[in-house]
């Protein structure tokens, strides 16, 4: 018995006919780079092969995506600031997509939302995803600020530290460490008053070189921290801040009311200021929403060689240091605060 051609066949009647898969988007989509000419999908803001910024076209505009890329401490960027109005009548589903849009877990999104204040959402490398993510959160419903590195004054105004204050009628006078000139500053121009706290944890392993490929043995493992208090003081007109840390400052100012213990001295002082600078608004809200900071802004952490360590004659151990601090996030808060008491209302 011969079967035929079309006796094999006979399996496919009525079967789908097979197509190609359907590409991910049509050449109208497509968007041409002004720079190398080549077509980029819709989503990318910048292109694909120039990094240079696309043109934003109307069949992009609903499809364009931003590039989440996790930037440095130390690398410039573009902060995008959630502010606290209108987000209480936002819906769990509505969440659920912002928290998605912003690569955050859902409940890292509630812990920003519940503290109540202005806060981080989102940093970006470029002006153009932040003001794509705010387009979207605005659709949403939720009212976001735009706030650049460079607005903050991160780098080129750092906080002046201050070694010791002298208390008059009318005015403080401000004594920067390393300086013997004061600076005289009246009581109406202070405008704000940010405190908080700073944190290092520092972690040193002492190692010994393994013979051959066997791996080092650690020797000692030591642990050390420290915390403080710091108080921010920003002057009207006066770009950047000045700072005072509570175990490096002379607290002679407070005269007769001075006491033997930093943190009581302290926490004089900072009344007093408060008093006194009746202008100004304090702040103190670091201490609860510090961890809601962290998935944008996080803590710094490096790790360097703490150099060789004879052990005995012809054998050297090597040390680890591994060190975590505050320090930087504490000042994108308070940058953010004088950013916002001198540019923004926060009513």
């Amino acid at each position: 018995m011969t079967i035929n051609d079309d006796e094999k066949m006979a399996w496919l009647d009525g079967t789908e006919e097979l197509r190609p898969e359907p590409r991910g988007f049509s050449p109208e989509q497509m968007v041409r780079c002004e720079e190398c000419l080549r077509a980029n999908p819709p989503t990318r803001a910048v292109c694909l092969y120039c990094a240079v910024p696309l043109p934003l076209t109307e069949a992009s505009a609903h499809l364009r995506q931003p590039l989440h890329r996790k930037l440095e401490n130390w690398q410039p960027g573009v902060n995008l600031i959630l502010l606290p109005d209108g987000l209480s009548g936002i819906s769990e589903e509505k969440t659920k997509e912002m928290a998605e849009l912003l690569r955050l877990q859902t409940n890292e999104l509630l812990r920003i939302v519940e503290a109540g204040a202005p806060l981080p959402v989102a940093r970006t490398a470029t002006p153009d995803d932040a003001s794509l993510i705010e387009s979207r959160l605005r659709a949403l419903g939720a009212n976001a600020l735009i706030v650049s590195d460079q607005e903050l004054a991160l780098e080129d105004a750092a906080p002046q530290r201050l070694r010791a204050l002298e208390l008059n009628e009318d005015a403080l006078v401000a004594l920067p460490v390393g300086s013997s000139e004061g600076l005289s500053i009246g009581w109406t121009e202070i405008i704000l008053l940010v405190a908080g706290r700073l944190f290092e944890r520092r972690v040193e392993v002492e190692e010994r070189r393994g013979r051959g490929s066997a791996e080092n043995e650690i020797i000692e493992a030591r642990e050390l921290s420290a915390d403080e208090a710091v108080l921010d003081i920003y002057v009207k007109g006066l770009e950047g801040n000045f700072r005072i840390v509570s175990n490096n400052f002379d607290f002679s100012c407070l005269g007769a009311e001075k006491k033997l213990i930093a943190a009581e001295n302290f926490s004089r002082l900072s009344d007093l200021l408060r008093t006194r600078a009746q202008l100004a608004i304090y702040d103190d809200l670091y201490a609860r929403v510090r961890h809601a900071l962290g998935p944008v802004w996080p803590l710094e952490e490096n790790t360097g060689s703490g150099g060789l360590r004879r052990a005995r004659p012809g054998r050297v151990n090597t040390e680890t240091v591994t060190r975590t601090g505050n320090e930087k996030q504490f000042t994108r808060y308070s940058r953010l605060k004088g950013y916002l008491r001198t540019k923004h209302s926060e009513a």
